[in-house]
């Protein structure tokens, strides 16, 4: 796992799988918690982490594209968007991600 960290596509690989988990904590685990079981406090945590990764992901997802060429209407918008849809960041990484060279 660490040897992610050697490259921007390892890094914005690692960055999309705590982005991923932590959308679908809180789409399908604080939400729920504050509308059904009325304890908004999982959100109030949860959120602002999620909100930095998914920062964090754009950020890194726009410099690796521009670092490595990628054509910004077949990959980089991809890559960009699958940070919006839960499981997203999962697929575009067994899809695109993980068959780039310099991984």
């Amino acid at each position: 796992m660490l040897s992610l960290l050697n490259t921007g596509v390892g890094r914005l690989r690692l960055i999309g799988y705590l982005e991923g988990i932590s959308l679908l904590v809180l789409l399908f685990v604080a939400v729920p918690l504050k509308y059904f079981g009325h304890s908004p406090g999982l959100v109030k945590s949860i959120g602002p982490v999620h909100g930095g990764l998914f920062l964090l992901y754009l950020f890194n997802a726009l410099s690796v594209g521009i670092a490595q060429q990628w054509p910004f209407k077949t990959i980089t918008w991809k890559v960009l968007m699958a940070c919006m849809i839960p499981f997203g960041t999962f697929y575009i990484d067994h899809k695109i991600l993980s068959r780039i060279s310099g991984n």
